[in-house]
């Protein structure tokens, strides 16, 4: 498996040598609102000559603006953050499949799109946070976190929030619909308050004392770690973390991923700038410029994220996950999840 990912790093790199010349642009369309991003497209623009042309916003805005343009969309690449976004422009049509061995082989199975009209680049695990100096026996899985024990104790964001979308929809493919609608009621019993604001917000409600317990991506608190995030950092001290199911399936894996747009005017460009996102080096960039885990294996982890520790990830196919995620919203107005 290394000398594989060896191989095709050095293939990626001297693709990107052979088109250093080539000139011409690409049409990024994104919601990944990172000033650190910015390394990413500075560096390939410099390694192939191509410009970068960028359109940003929210991703349901990015969606049915490429919706309205239709067959005349100038964008290229669609990236956005969370697997229901992916899954959505799919659904949408805005998307193609393509052919490309470095993506393929780089990009573990499980976070591609079985048509070949998305792939993940990046990763967060959807975790429990929880007070180390209130909560004596944290959550271990997923389905402790709506034990009656934690009533009144845990944050967690709204049900409209993709994060918890994917959550839930991933429960829903390891453990059927009935289970996930327990699951969900079981949740809104134990909220300590209404969902509200960020992730960032639900490990802040640690802190201020509002919840015991709080559900957040990884990078969130990774951030806090390498540097000042008010009302975070300066205790952070008292929050520890549990990774989930690691008896079983493993923490859920929330993606940041992208496309080829289904009408792309510079395809192969698109193309290209897709195969340089699943180097060794931007993979780098995503860890140590924003706090996330690599989706290549083997790829070097920021000393922010190493502090959170190992842990065993679900290596469940998103492309399955994404099938439910209709049914999770379901679930969500089933039990009244705000």
């Amino acid at each position: 498996m290394l000398k594989s990912t060896t191989c095709l790093a050095t293939a990626l790199a001297t693709l990107i040598a052979t088109t250093a010349a080539a000139d011409g642009e690409m049409n990024l369309y994104s919601s990944r609102h990172y000033d650190t991003d910015e390394r990413l497209y500075s560096d390939f623009e410099d390694a192939t000559g191509i410009t970068i042309n960028r359109i940003e916003g929210k991703a349901d805005e990015l969606i049915a603006r490429m919706e309205a343009e239709g067959a005349n969309s100038p964008a290229d690449v669609m990236l956005t953050v969370d697997t229901s976004r992916l899954a959505r422009a799919k659904e949408a049509g805005l998307l193609q499949s393509i052919d490309s061995t470095i993506l393929e082989e780089r990009v573990p199975a499980n976070l591609q799109d079985a048509d070949n009209e998305w792939f993940g680049f990046s990763q967060r695990g959807r975790i429990i946070f929880f007070n180390k100096d209130k909560v004596a026996n944290p959550p271990a899985t997923y389905a402790d976190l709506a034990k009656p024990e934690y009533k009144g104790m845990v944050c967690i964001r709204s049900s409209s929030n993709t994060y918890n979308q994917t959550l839930l929809a991933s429960i829903v493919t390891h453990e059927g619909p009935e289970a996930a609608k327990s699951w969900a009621e079981g949740i809104v019993a134990n909220m300590a308050r209404d969902p509200q604001g960020g992730d960032t917000d639900q490990l802040r409600g640690i802190v201020s004392g509002e919840c015991d317990i709080a559900v957040s991506n990884t990078y969130y608190f990774a951030r806090a770690i390498r540097k000042d995030v008010k009302g975070l950092s300066a205790d952070r001290d008292i929050v520890s973390w549990v990774f989930p199911n690691q008896d079983s399936y493993g923490a859920h894996m929330n993606l940041s991923g992208g496309g080829v747009a289904a009408h792309a005017p510079n395809k192969e460009n698109a193309v290209l700038f897709l195969e340089y996102l699943a180097s060794d080096q931007a993979q780098q960039y995503f860890s140590s410029g924003n706090d996330e885990f690599p989706a290549v294996e083997g790829v070097e982890l920021a000393d922010s994220v190493k502090a959170l520790g190992e842990f065993k990830a679900d290596d469940v196919n998103l492309s399955e996950v994404a099938k439910n995620i209709p049914e999770a919203q379901k679930i969500f107005n089933e039990v009244d999840w705000k």
